[in-house]
């Protein structure tokens, strides 16, 4: 080949090495942030199922505002039962099925297993936590918790609710009558039939631990008995009775001891909550840097093999020029293959990640199976830095960490624990009073006195004929049900009884056993919440170290990819006029694909070390303005509970 020939071969080559490294490859060259930044990141993006390169890409329909993520003592409503009585027949019917539907959970759609969005979501690292927290199945579930424990403090209430009795029966005795003053006419069988309708109301008073029983009992008897001169009759009585202890299970208010208990409980499910949102929150955190970091993992890979492609090309025109050996176009297209392959794992790691941040986001305003891809719009801002004060970092941890606020609230649940079963090592001591009023009315027969007491009426029928005319007597109880419910209220009749009760074991070893076993889960949760603190300074104080290792790491492999950026321009300069190999021009592309891929990965390790102190600190949400306050358990008791 004539010499001119080769030196505009040569040339051409030269020219495509200049314009290959014209192009920019490090990751802190990207644009700064908004649509440009989100388009450098995309760049090299695969097209495959889960994001296509033509599928639409959409931001969030409407604007996003900060979550509130309280549990309000409200949110129990919609599972509570506040049907009236008239409701009670309807419940009744349904009993008789225990399943009234299968659960759409149960039923397998295989046309909806199939169905897919195609939309890519353009999403800020707030706004995939916004709509992750407002989406995700797993948030929802652990809202919940609070919820139930909410229940269970208006289970502890109930304990005080009025608990009403009824009871309406009938019963009719037929005996035989062994004497002739039993019956009329010497009727063999002596016929009673009783009717008795029963009314009661107990309660148990929250403020001394005493049950209060209010009972209406009423009897109406009809008999053919001869001795028997009220008949048929009616008798009311009405009992109050108080059980009142004394010693063990008294004390002004030590009754809502339960509530109290229960309270600090849902208290603690509140905090265990805002533990799990912290976690997520971390969580989605990670998986959106995770998707940046595949995303320019993918584009370091793809440049390193678009370099290689073209050294390729350049190395076999230089063979067909005579200015090469073969072994450069081997070298060359080994490292090409070794290039596409690391492309392929880029391809499969940054699908992983997609699907990971899109499951985490749950974005499915079309209702599909698959919901929508999510872009980050973000990438590493290691000019965005954190305050770290580490003293204060402590101090805020300790102040707002929600694993402490947690075993906080347990000490306190414990420590009531412990108060209870210390009162049960006293003894069984209790006040019983009653007092009750009574009446009879009737229909008044008119008995033989026998001369026992003074006549007031004269016997006529239904007795024997000798007996008629004769000076007889009638009670003074002549009247119906409505009579004798009012002259109950004359206290002409009535009853009470005072009495007290002792009851105690001899060694009573189940209740210092139980106070025993109380104090020891105080002391070991004490121990646990000291042991926390240590772990939550190891925490705080390893995130700092990690925040500002991770930063100068930045600076480091900022540093090193623009050294090797210059190496290789220089050794490809070298390459071009014959005084450097391919081996050699391979090496210092390896160098800059690696400095590259550490950049990327300082920078990404950087954002999460951030995420990881401002969660040490307890500060995460706040970051994020997502906005949470510890709810009030206590909620408006009915009056009747207050007593």
């Amino acid at each position: 080949m004539h010499r001119p020939v080769r030196v505009l071969w040569v040339a051409i080559v030269a020219i495509l090495a200049a314009l290959r490294l014209s192009t920019g490859r490090a990751f802190a060259q990207s644009s700064p942030s908004g649509s440009a930044a989100a388009a450098t990141i995309t760049k090299g993006a695969p097209a495959s199922s889960a994001a296509a390169a033509d599928d639409p890409v959409l931001p969030l329909p409407g604007p996003q505002s900060a979550p509130d993520i309280s549990i309000p003592v409200k949110d129990a409503a919609p599972f509570e039962e506040n049907e009236d009585v008239l409701s009670l027949p309807s419940v009744f019917a349904r009993q008789w099925s225990l399943i009234e539907r299968v659960p759409a959970e149960n039923v397998i759609n295989r046309g909806y297993l199939r169905t897919r969005s195609r939309v890519r979501r353009l999403l800020s690292l707030k706004q995939a936590i916004y709509v992750a927290l407002l989406n995700n199945p797993a948030v929802k579930a652990a809202r919940l918790d609070p919820v139930a424990a909410q229940e269970a403090v208006n289970m502890a209430w109930a304990e005080f609710d009025p608990d009403t009795q009824a009871s309406v029966g009938i019963t009719n005795n037929v005996i035989p009558a062994v004497s002739p003053f039993e019956t009329f006419a010497a009727n063999p069988a002596l016929s009673t039939t009783e009717y008795e309708w029963n009314f009661a109301m107990l309660k148990v008073l929250s403020s001394t631990n005493g049950l209060l029983e209010l009972e209406l009992t009423n009897l109406y008897e009809s008999s053919n008995s001869f001795i028997q001169t009220v008949n048929p009759y009616y008798q009311p009585m009405l009992l109050l009775t108080l059980s009142q202890p004394l010693l063990r299970n008294f004390g002004w208010n030590f009754a809502t001891i339960g509530v109290q208990i229960a309270e600090s409980q849902q208290k603690r499910a509140q905090w265990v909550y805002r533990q799990a949102i912290d976690d997520f929150v971390m969580r989605v955190g990670f998986d959106y840097w995770n998707l940046v970091r595949a995303i320019e993992n993918l584009r370091v890979a793809q440049e390193a093999l678009k370099f290689y492609d073209d050294l390729v090309r350049q190395n076999r025109i230089s063979l067909r020029v005579g200015t090469m050996a073969p072994l450069d176009v081997e070298e060359a297209g080994a490292a090409a293959e070794t290039a596409r392959a690391n492309v392929y794992t880029a391809e499969a790691n940054l699908e992983t990640a997609r699907v990971t941040l899109r499951q985490d986001a749950m974005i499915n305003p079309s209702h599909d199976f698959i919901p929508d891809n999510v872009e980050p719009t973000e990438r590493p801002n290691p000019r965005e830095q954190l305050p770290v004060d580490d003293e204060q970092a402590i101090e805020h941890a300790v102040l707002y960490r929600p694993v402490l606020h947690e075993l906080r609230q347990t000490i306190e649940t414990y420590q009531l624990q412990a108060k209870f079963m210390e009162n049960q090592l006293l003894p069984q001591f209790n006040l019983t009073g009653q007092i009750g009023l009574t009446n009879e009315q009737g229909n008044v027969i008119c008995a033989p006195s026998f001369g026992f007491v003074a006549s007031n009426c004269i016997v006529g029928p239904p007795f024997a004929a000798p007996v008629v005319g004769a000076p007889g007597y009638q009670l003074p109880f002549q009247g119906g049900y409505n009579t004798a419910l009012a002259k109950m209220f004359n206290f002409s009749f009535y009853q009470y009884s005072i009495f007290f009760t002792w009851t105690m074991q001899l060694d009573n070893a189940t209740a210092k056993a139980g106070l025993s076993q109380a104090r020891v889960s105080y002391e070991q949760q004490r121990m646990e919440y000291r042991d926390m603190l240590s772990q939550v300074v190891t925490d705080v104080e390893s995130s700092i170290v990690n925040v500002r290792a991770d930063l100068k790491r930045v600076s480091a492999t900022e540093a090193a990819t623009a050294y090797a950026r210059r190496a290789l321009r220089d050794e490809d300069g070298r390459f071009r006029v014959g005084m450097a190999t391919t081996h050699d021009l391979l090496q210092f592309e390896e160098q800059l694909a690696s400095a590259e891929g550490n950049q990327v990965q300082a920078e990404v390790d950087f954002e999460q070390a951030k995420l990881q102190l401002l969660r040490a600190q307890g500060g995460l949400l706040s970051y994020f303005n997502i906005n949470f306050e510890l709810q009030d358990p206590r909620q408006d008791v009915p009056w009747y509970a207050r007593f």
